[in-house]
C-alpha cells in the first residue's frame, strides 16, 4: 500500500475518516472527498504527520463537480489505485406512501448517481493503467428489505447490482471489485437520517453493541491488500447481536 493512491469519498466521518486512518498508516497517498471540508481539515489533524493528503470539497451527486474534480486533479495525484465509494446516507424512516420525496431524491442522487459518477470517471484511468481497485459500501439493508426503509434498502441493493455488474463488465482486466456491506454501525448515520434528533438516533443502538467505523474500515483494508489474482466480491459483516436488517437482540438496563 506504500506510495498507493486511494480516493475515499464520504472521508469527513464515520468509515470514511477511518478507512483514512487505516490506509494512511499503511503509506497510502489520499484523496479525501466530501461535502464538509471543515470535517476534511480536522480529519488530516488526526493522521500521521507524514501522509501525503490531497483535500476535495465535494458533492458526489453533483455530476459536473465530480467530472471537474478528477480532471483538474495535479499530475501527481492523477494515478488512483483504489476508489472506495463511501460516500451515502439515509433520510427519513416512514412508509413510502408518506415517505418527502426530497428525502427520497437525496438517497438516490448519493447513493446511487453518485457512486456512478465517482465509477465512471476514475474507473476508466485504471483500465488504461492496467491496475485499480473499486469498493463500494453498500449494507444489509441492501440484502432485504425492512419496514419504512423501502427507498434506502432499494438504493443499497441498486449498489450491490451495480457492483456484480461492473464485476461481470471487467472480466478479462485485472480490475478487482468488491463490495462491503455492514449491519448496524455507530456513527453519525441515524443522526442523519433522523433529521439531526439525536435523542431518536441514540434509540437505534439501545442494549447493542455495534459495529464500530474502525471494524469496516478494517475489513475494507483487508479486500484492498488480497493478493492481485484475489478479488473479495462481498463482505456482509454485523454485530454479534444482529442476525438481519431487523433482528437485533438488545440488552435489557
Amino acid at each position: 500500500m506504500q506510495g498507493k493512491i486511494v480516493l475515499i469519498t464520504g472521508a469527513s466521518s464515520g468509515i470514511g475518516a477511518a478507512c483514512a486512518q487505516v490506509f494512511a498508516m499503511a503509506g497510502a497517498r489520499l484523496i479525501l472527498a466530501a461535502r464538509r471540508l471543515a470535517g476534511l481539515q480536522a480529519l488530516v489533524a488526526q493522521l500521521p504527520p507524514t501522509t501525503d493528503v490531497y483535500l476535495l470539497a465535494l458533492d458526489v451527486s453533483d455530476r459536473t463537480a465530480v467530472a471537474q474534480s478528477i480532471q483538474e486533479l495535479p499530475d501527481d495525484w492523477e494515478e488512483i489505485e483504489i476508489l472506495i465509494n463511501n460516500a451515502g446516507l439515509a433520510r427519513g424512516l416512514d412508509p413510502l406512501q408518506t415517505g418527502a420525496i426530497e428525502d427520497w431524491e437525496e438517497m438516490i442522487d448519493t447513493n446511487v448517481k453518485g457512486l456512478l459518477y465517482m465509477t465512471r470517471c476514475v474507473l476508466p484511468g485504471m483500465l488504461d493503467r492496467g491496475r485499480g481497485h473499486i469498493i463500494n459500501l453498500g449494507s444489509i439493508a441492501g440484502l432485504a428489505a425492512y419496514p419504512k426503509g423501502a427507498v434506502y434498502c432499494g438504493t443499497k441493493a441498486a449498489v450491490k447490482l451495480i457492483t456484480e455488474g461492473l464485476k461481470q463488465d471487467l472480466l478479462g482486466t485485472p480490475i478487482r471489485v468488491s463490495e462491503v456491506d455492514p449491519g448496524l454501525v455507530e456513527t453519525e448515520f441515524s443522526v442523519v437520517r433522523f433529521h439531526g434528533d439525536r435523542d431518536r438516533a441514540s434509540q437505534v443502538y439501545a442494549g447493542v453493541t455495534p459495529l464500530t467505523p474502525m471494524d469496516v474500515a478494517e475489513v475494507i483494508f483487508f479486500c484492498a491488500t488480497r493478493p492481485a489474482h484475489v478479488n473479495i466480491n462481498q463482505v456482509v459483516l454485523m454485530p454479534v447481536d444482529q442476525a438481519s436488517a431487523t433482528l437485533v437482540h438488545r440488552q435489557q438496563s
